[in-house]
């Protein structure tokens, strides 16, 4: 489980899709994390939550205990954060397609 710092501007993880985009300064969006700006530090704790989380589905208690810590840096218990890596499926990798007018 390895967190790629890209270029400054990406955090991407081999062991899940989630990926962190900075946005300027040290502000960061997590694609779990949808409507939140994070520090460069909390983008790192969410982007590790989302590969531990993506390794195994039950964690023994040294990932539990770490995941609790992390999740507590961005406000959430743990299993919200479980919950939330989970459920979120936004693709931020790919750019968005281009608007499309129907000429009406």
């Amino acid at each position: 489980m390895a967190i790629e710092v890209v270029s400054a501007s990406m955090m991407t993880s081999d062991a899940t899709a989630h990926i962190a985009r900075c946005v300027g300064g040290d502000l960061w969006v997590v694609s779990w994390l949808p409507g939140r700006t994070l520090t460069g530090a909390q983008a790192l704790a969410a982007m590790t939550i989302a590969s531990t989380t993506a390794h195994h589905t039950d964690s023994a208690e040294s990932e539990w205990t770490r995941i609790e810590a992390l999740s507590r840096e961005l406000g959430l218990t743990g299993r919200e954060a479980i919950y939330l890596v989970n459920i979120e499926n936004h693709e931020l990798r790919r750019t968005a397609p281009p608007h499309v007018h129907s000429g009406e």
